[in-house]
């Protein structure tokens, strides 16, 4: 791009031209110029006119035509008139192209998005001699669809005047570079990168990079009838710095409110239309502008993208929808919220109806006449309004959960969506019924796509091999389906190869990725795992378990510190993926991150009351008694309080389970600190988990099992003592040492019980150390408690 910005081109983007531009236009002699008729029709919407223009049909008609794409005539026919055309100055050529450019992607809009129907046809602006080879209109666009296939990716097939994109696509993308007189000319190629995305079924990488080169360059109220008091409800409260908002003669006006969508009444006999608010003082809404409309639509979207499908998204999403509407204003901006709020409300069996008659009053809207494309317009492109035939779709979505089998299936087929059709037979329990209609349509005509669908319901690769040779190996879709059938059958290395081809002819289908993904790990193939999985979280960077099967396949790789900082990624996407935890406290312990572990643990409790890791606990308790160095170089000594806190937390849900009694007492000394109150604590837990030794079965039958009680019931014997020294009372203190004597003895007892050969009478030689160790024990106990009651 080079020199200033063509005056009119602000005004072209926003859709409207203000009084002040007009003069300007005036003054610059724009208004009597070639280019100045153009912009005129193209700003009021005349868009039909511009095609029909001399000038368009002197463009587009060649006299002699050779055997070419229709694509490569377009593009040379617009060459020709920008490189030698000597009528008109080189930068008003320029304009022309660029004013055709636009009228041609926004009649398109028109015709798939927005409505009214569009009353023009390619013979009307091209010439004839171009129809010759087609038998009738359907051909052409059947060969202007596959020009607008892109990485294997197949077009909407009811698509309506696909010439008009294919002649925007060839002006704002192929012959941009002839463009330089236009400034603004990247954000019309962002728009028609917008708008032939959601034609196909998976991502484009061409429409990415081309993207990407452009962008280069809760208060108080009542939700029911019969609520008596004023609950918490949520509601989006806006406020706006400052009083009003600058530039307000650069935004759009507002849309005749009897020229926007009808926003429908609930009409329940329990829940309100509307939140009903116990101080409509307290949150006044500010009036806004188009743009400021937008950006809440926007946040909203975001919200919606970036949160799980869950009860408290959807009272979130429709604070935002209820605030949206609260300001009918803009079609789009209308449409869109309408579009939102019927599909959270058909979970909703008192919203249901509403979401019904909604949808229906949205199908209809695209054939009504009484608002201009205009008006339709403003806004669109900052709206993710979709086009008629997906609103259309919903609307047979809706049929189809209410039980009207055949209405939805009516629509699915007059709309040629044969996907969907196949499923509703499928779920009605009519496979017959579905391989029947697609063969039907084969008959017609074969294409790519509905072979892969026959090979769905029929799970037989040979129709997917059909589809594959039928689009000279360009059908990713094909390859996909192919792999995927080999992946339910547990083929992996067969299904790893279609994958593979699959993405090579279309490198950003993030689910083939993962999928591919799973089926190195399956494979135990982890190099290969990990490339797939580090594909996934670029394209799509908050797919959790995609990062949480990277980590995965670096753990296998021996690489713990790159699992760790994934798995970090991962529980940025999702904190409430239980799993995501179990293998970040697992990592984290692995490579040193002792605090993480400690959070992770708490975590993982948060999800499982009573959940324990005691090889987990070991490595902590073991890195902090021995003051172990850390990843970040810290001695693991400074986590002892967390650490403290956390077997607190453990111990009072997990309450019978001896070593994490005796792992707490370790993080407290095991009765050998120097302070008085830590062998107190650890005293109590030496006690809880010997208490929870002996009331475990079958122990005192088995040697080592017993020899372990014993001693175990000596180191507490030990810390006894060592207690007893530091009570406050005597009668405290005899009280200790007593409670332990009693243990000792009752080993004893059991030992010459279980332990005592029947011939001999005497106990068995393997517990004579631990016997002999317990007598003098209690011995020692003994003479100290008379030396504390003598103290009485």
């Amino acid at each position: 791009m080079s020199g200033e910005m063509w005056t009119p081109e602000l005004a072209i983007l926003r859709g409207f031209p203000t009084k002040a531009e007009r003069q300007q236009w005036k003054q610059e002699g724009i208004v009597g110029s070639e280019s100045g008729s153009f912009l005129q029709l193209l700003l009021e919407g005349s868009y039909e006119s511009i095609f029909l223009n001399s000038v368009t049909q002197n463009i587009l008609n060649a006299m002699t035509i050779a055997e070419e794409g229709i694509d490569s005539y377009l593009e040379k026919q617009i060459v020709t008139f920008l490189d030698y055309s000597t009528d008109l100055e080189k930068s008003e050529r320029q304009q022309l192209i660029f004013l055709l450019g636009v009228s041609s992607l926004q009649l398109f809009v028109q015709s798939n998005w927005t409505g009214p129907p569009v009353d023009l046809h390619p013979q009307d602006f091209l010439p004839s001699v171009l129809f010759q080879q087609f038998s009738e209109a359907k051909g052409l666009d059947a060969v202007v669809l596959s020009l607008l296939i892109l990485d294997g990716e197949s077009v909407y097939s009811l698509t309506l005047k696909p010439i008009l994109l294919l002649l925007a696509r060839v002006i704002l993308v192929n012959v941009r570079h002839k463009l330089t007189a236009i400034q603004s000319l990247p954000w019309w190629t962002l728009r028609y990168v917008n708008i032939h995305q959601q034609l196909l079924e998976e991502r484009s990488p061409q429409l990415f990079a081309l993207a990407e080169y452009c962008i280069d360059q809760g208060a108080l109220g009542k939700r029911t009838r019969f609520q008596e008091n004023y609950v918490a409800q949520l509601i989006l409260d806006v406020r706006r710095e400052g009083d009003v908002f600058p530039g307000y003669e650069l935004s759009p006006a507002p849309t005749p409110q009897e020229h926007l969508t009808n926003n429908f009444e609930l009409n329940d006999d329990t829940v309100l239309n509307e939140i009903q608010l116990a101080d409509c003082e307290q949150f006044q809404m500010p009036d806004l502008c188009a743009e400021e409309l937008a950006v809440i639509l926007g946040v909203c979207t975001n919200l919606q993208k970036n949160n799980p499908v869950h009860k408290l998204t959807e009272v979130e999403l429709l604070a935002f929808t209820s605030y949206l509407l609260s300001q009918p204003k803009f079609w789009a901006i209308q449409t869109s919220a309408l579009i939102l709020r019927t599909k959270l409300e058909t979970r909703s069996t008192r919203r249901m109806e509403r979401a019904m008659r909604q949808t229906q009053a949205l199908a209809d809207q695209f054939e009504d006449m009484t608002t201009s494309v205009l008006e339709r317009l403003k806004i669109f492109y900052c709206c993710q309004v979709p086009p008629h035939w997906a609103i259309q779709r919903q609307l047979a979505g809706l049929l189809f959960e209410l039980g009207c089998t055949g209405s939805a299936l009516q629509i699915y087929e007059k709309l040629e969506m044969w996907e969907d059709v196949v499923i509703c037979y499928e779920r009605a329990g009519q496979h017959g019924k579905a391989e029947e209609i697609l063969r039907q349509e084969l008959e017609k005509k074969e294409t790519p796509s509905l072979y892969c669908l026959l090979g769905d319901v029929l799970r037989d690769h040979s129709y997917y091999d059909k589809a594959w040779e039928l689009s000279r190996h360009r059908s990713a879709r094909a390859q996909r389906s192919k792999g995927l059938l080999h992946l339910r059958n547990r083929e992996f290395k067969d299904c790893v190869e279609c994958f593979e081809r699959s993405l090579k002819i279309n490198p950003i289908q993030l689910g083939v990725w993962f999928s591919l993904g799973c089926a190195y790990l399956a494979l135990e193939d982890y190099g290969g795992s990990a490339k797939a999985f580090q594909r996934c979280v670029t394209l799509e960077p908050d797919n959790a378990e995609a990062w949480n099967n990277l980590s995965t396949s670096y753990i296998r790789l021996k690489q713990k510190v790159k699992a760790f900082r994934t798995l970090q990624e991962a529980l940025k996407c999702n904190y409430e993926h239980w799993q995501i935890w179990e293998n970040y406290i697992l990592t984290s312990t692995d490579v040193g991150e002792f605090s993480e572990a400690i959070k992770a643990y708490h975590r993982l409790l948060d999800f499982q009351d009573k959940y324990k890791d005691v090889q987990v606990l070991k490595i902590l308790v073991r890195a902090v008694i021995d003051g172990v160095t850390d990843r970040s170089g810290d001695v693991a000594t400074s986590h002892r309080g967390k650490l403290q806190e956390l077997f607190g937390r453990i111990t009072s849900r997990v309450t019978n389970d001896g070593e994490i009694w005796r792992l707490y007492a370790q993080v407290y000394g095991n009765g050998q600190s120097e302070k008085p109150d830590e062998n107190e604590k650890a005293f109590q837990y030496l006690s809880k988990a010997y208490k929870c030794d002996t009331q475990s079965s079958g122990w005192e039958k088995d040697m080592t099992s017993f020899k372990e009680v014993v001693q175990r019931a000596l180191g507490l014997a030990h810390v006894a003592i060592k207690c007893s020294k530091n009570k406050s009372s005597p009668q405290e203190a005899v009280q200790v040492l007593s409670s332990i004597r009693l243990n000792l003895r009752g080993l004893l007892s059991k030992a010459k019980q279980l332990f005592t050969d029947v011939a001999s009478g005497e106990i068995s030689s393997e517990l004579a150390d631990e016997i002999a160790a317990m007598d003098t024990l209690v011995t020692e106990l003994q003479d100290l408690s008379n030396l504390f009651r003598n103290q009485y």
